[in-house]
């Protein structure tokens, strides 16, 4: 069930073992073991459902596994020959959603199925959203005029002294290069990144 062989941008969204029901093949594929996608709107997001969750699918997939369905829309979500166990276990796997133990209405669901699959976030945004790493923020702490102690950075960071003292010593300043002054105050040993014309 591979995307097109561009980025490969393939993520999966729910993960969920409870969203395998038997099994019970859902692809409607009578035969062979795979199917074509339509490729009309190759940037549109695609869900794949497959007995382990939902995947999204950046590009359109060359094809399915048998089991699996792609779906686009929600149109064809409702035309998809999902059981209702099947629904109810997809709907118990969204993150947020309140559980169900039974189907009620099957298109009711379905329409709330495809509106809580597309409100979940796109992964690719997600990481985009990643805050700044343990190292920018012992750097940023550094390049400050007041500077910063060991026990400062082992405090603010949850590590032990010896790792903020492994950190100064070889990633600041051999990997990275940054030459830093340290200098005895009365709250302790203070450490700056030193001005290069200074160092």
């Amino acid at each position: 069930m591979p995307c097109s062989d561009g980025a490969q941008q393939r993520h999966k969204i729910i993960r969920n073992e409870v969203a395998l029901v038997g099994e019970e093949s859902v692809s409607g594929v009578t035969g062979g073991t795979r199917r074509r996608v339509d490729q009309e709107n190759p940037l549109m997001r695609i869900y794949i459902i497959g007995n382990d969750g939902i995947t999204l699918c950046r590009e359109a997939p060359a094809t399915v596994d048998e089991g699996e369905i792609a779906v686009a829309s929600k149109e064809e979500l409702h035309a998809a020959r999902l059981s209702g166990k099947r629904l109810l276990a997809l709907w118990n796997a969204l993150p947020g959603v309140e559980k169900r133990r039974k189907i009620g209405n099957r298109e009711a669901l379905i329409d709330q199925l495809w509106s809580a699959i597309e409100g979940l976030p796109d992964p690719d945004r997600q990481s985009d959203t990643k805050g700044p790493s343990k190292q920018a923020a012992v750097i940023a702490m550094l390049q400050r005029p007041e500077g910063v102690t060991i026990e400062e950075v082992a405090s603010a960071m949850g590590w032990q002294r010896h790792t903020v003292r492994g950190l100064f010593s070889g990633t600041l300043k051999k990997k990275l290069g940054f030459a830093l002054a340290s200098a005895k105050e009365e709250r302790g040993r203070v450490y700056r990144i030193a001005d290069p014309a200074s160092a």
